[in-house]
């Protein structure tokens, strides 16, 4: 399989992870969702976990890992900055955008 087969193998899985971070998800559910056989669900996942955008939890279940929330973090604590310089320069300039 290319490199560029196995990165899109892999940010499917990172993807079909969001929004269930409480419950997780299965080898299988995943493998169902994205329509990939297990083993193919099994070795994105093992990628995401080396890189820690995924993690196994204590059920079984697959959810985003740590470095996914610290990059959502970081890219939240940006958005809010530049939110404070825009309303910082729409006060200089008495413009609203």
């Amino acid at each position: 399989m290319s490199t560029v087969k196995s990165a899109e193998k892999v940010l499917k899985v990172l993807k079909a992870l969001r929004g269930h971070s409480l419950h997780g998800l299965s080898n299988q559910d995943l493998a169902k969702q994205l329509d990939e056989s297990p083993s193919q669900i099994h070795r994105a996942l093992q990628t995401l976990i080396s890189a820690g955008l995924a993690k196994q939890e204590e059920n079984g279940l697959f959810t985003l890992g740590p470095a996914f929330i610290q990059i959502a973090k970081a890219h939240n604590a940006e958005m809010e900055r530049a939110k404070a310089r825009i309303a910082e320069i729409e006060q200089r300039t008495n413009v609203a955008y």
